[in-house]
């Protein structure tokens, strides 16, 4: 499915309907959400209106820096929103120092991964893949598929 989206506020949109329609939890493992675009293209933005969506009040910044930012939430079967950034992570194997095979085995655990190219190869198969695209100053394509 593709989608434009022209503000923050469509971008939210956009968040509440692929987590409704994607974001179940999962006999084995968590629910991995694989951002793939370009800088500028909206992922940082998705995954901010994500954690206001399941109810994270504080400032949520791109975890560039940091790598890996973990929530506390409480929205019915995940009690974690892990946000990972790989932009400045040059083999997928920095992400598996990170603890990545114990994230990924908790159930109760949403991830979302911003340059999710780079790590692709240890992406679970049943991963829900979302591309953002820049279209201009204030268009942005979301393109998901079920």
């Amino acid at each position: 499915m593709n989608r434009e989206s022209h503000s923050i506020t469509e971008t939210a949109a956009i968040a509440q309907e692929i987590f409704n329609t994607t974001a179940t939890p999962k006999k084995k493992g968590a629910t991995v959400l694989a951002l793939f675009g370009d800088l500028g293209s909206g992922k940082t933005t998705f995954v901010q209106q994500l954690g206001k969506l399941l109810g994270i009040s504080q400032t949520m910044q791109s975890p560039t820096f940091v790598i890996m930012k973990s929530y506390d939430i409480s929205y019915e079967h995940f009690r974690r929103l892990i946000h990972i950034d790989m932009y400045r992570l040059e083999r997928p194997e920095e992400l598996e120092r990170l603890g990545w095979e114990e994230i990924v085995k908790d159930q109760k655990n949403l991830i979302a991964i911003e340059w999710a190219e780079r790590v692709e190869k240890l992406l679970p198969g049943d991963c829900i893949k979302i591309q953002f695209k820049f279209i201009e100053e204030s268009t942005r394509e979301i393109s998901y598929g079920l």
